[in-house]
């Protein structure tokens, strides 16, 4: 049995779709580039993108409360900043989001779409190479998939993996071991990683991601089968180099090596 990187996600705007990667570089104290890079305020936050600091999610359009942002399939790309986003399978808006026009009628829509969930005027904020991840510590987020499938056997319905917004899925791992990684040392073929935190659920995996709708209570589900309702481990990137899909995780250091 071996264990090996079986999927690669970024998220590039906070809360909407993510775009699957083959393979990514990693620097150390850093997130995977571009992942969660902008973020749409939802009303006055306070972020100052001069001197970009962890901000609490619900200062942001999130899936924990405006659920039908999962309906909302979007593009990136990075060399341009195009951002494009359709709805039941039509481009509704796209610009740029170095263009503060583009921005602006971006921002116009989404007002239009999500005006009864607004607090104040949208704006979307760009981090600079700030994070807007839900921890200030710059990290990656490791979702393990057999943990995945214990869970759905236990609540007798499917789980898409992609509830839990990981960047990095995992395979060949027996279940919920990942949780016992924090303060040790996961390394591919050329990258270590240091496990410091596991990831509390909220109600956002509740929300199904292709159809939006509120179909399952995860959080609970967790907490009733487990005692907690944690789902997910985050890693710090402590040397640089590449990760790409198929890339087996050397474990030895844990005592935990599969071969």
């Amino acid at each position: 049995m071996v264990a090996v990187i079986s999927g690669l996600y970024r998220y590039p705007v906070k809360g909407f779709s993510p775009e699957k990667l083959t393979a990514i570089d990693l620097l150390p104290g850093s997130t995977m580039p571009f992942d969660r890079a902008y973020a749409i305020e939802n009303g006055p936050s306070g972020f100052d993108p001069a001197a970009p600091a962890y901000f609490p999610k619900n200062r942001f359009l999130m899936l924990m409360r405006n659920e039908r942002i999962a309906r909302l399939k979007s593009s990136f790309d990075p060399v341009t900043t195009l951002w494009r986003i359709e709805l039941d399978g039509e481009a509704v808006v796209e610009g740029r989001l170095d263009s503060a026009s583009d921005r602006a009628m971006i921002e116009a829509w989404i007002k239009l779409h999500f005006e009864p969930e607004l607090r104040g005027e949208p704006k979307i904020l760009d981090g600079r190479g700030h994070s807007f991840s839900d921890v200030a510590t710059k990290v990656l987020h490791v979702v393990n998939l057999e943990s995945v499938r214990e869970l759905e056997r236990h609540v007798g319905k499917p789980v898409d993996p992609l509830r839990f917004r990981a960047n990095i899925y995992v395979d060949g791992l027996p279940a919920w071991s990942e949780l016992d990684w924090i303060g040790q040392t996961v390394s591919s073929s050329q990258v270590t990683f240091k496990a410091v935190k596991r990831t509390e659920r909220c109600a956002a995996t509740n929300v199904d991601p292709v159809t939006g709708e509120r179909d399952l209570t995860i959080p609970r589900d967790l907490m009733q089968l487990y005692g907690h309702a944690d789902c997910g481990i985050y890693l710090e990137v402590t040397s640089a180099g590449q990760v790409s899909v198929g890339d087996a995780l050397d474990l030895a250091q844990m005592g935990l090596a599969f071969g």
